[in-house]
């Protein structure tokens, strides 16, 4: 059997979505602990990076539900990759604003959410912004925590990519022996 279709037939099993769903949860956990535990104040832009997490956090409970289904499993393909691609573009904006710092690269003071969906107002234990966005309070292996929402953001949509592609994967009609 080949790899792809290893992977397409993976990725219609729950225990996939669930991987992805357990994961993201470490991570928005993660996020929660910088903030309440180690007293790290989020900025805007790690609010709506955090936004883009709770996305595909949405996405992988969608999937979870029947993976098989075609409609279940194209809706959360969709939401994890658009919530991915938008995480990504928010972490590159973040990192420049770090690298970059000025008083024309900046990020606005208070998040701002459409009218119907105020969720600093909300949960503002998860979604308020009292933090710098160019200030790097945090490094691990020498890169900032934007940095490495670059490395899991992007490696969410070379995840996506390799799925998209296995599902174009079939069975060969020849069986070897």
């Amino acid at each position: 059997m080949s790899l792809l279709l290893s992977i397409k037939q993976f990725s219609k099993r729950r225990l996939s979505w669930s991987l992805l769903l357990l994961f993201t949860l470490f991570f928005e956990g993660s996020a929660l602990f910088f903030q309440h535990v180690m007293h790290l104040d989020p900025c805007v832009m790690c609010v709506y990076e955090r936004v883009s997490m709770l996305g595909i956090i949405i996405g992988a409970l969608i999937g979870l539900i029947n993976p098989k289904h075609f409609t279940f499993f194209w809706m959360g393909m969709v939401i994890w990759a658009a919530s991915s691609a938008k995480g990504l573009s928010l972490a590159i904006e973040h990192v420049s604003i770090q690298l970059h710092p000025s008083i024309f690269n900046t990020c606005s003071l208070v998040p701002e959410f459409p009218s119907w969906l105020q969720l600093n107002q909300w949960f503002p234990w998860i979604f308020s912004a009292s933090g710098e966005c160019s200030k790097i309070s945090w490094q691990f292996l020498t890169l900032s925590m934007p940095q490495w929402l670059i490395v899991i953001f992007a490696g969410n949509l070379i995840a996506i990519a390799i799925i998209f592609l296995s599902q174009f994967a079939k069975k060969s009609e020849l069986s070897l022996r």
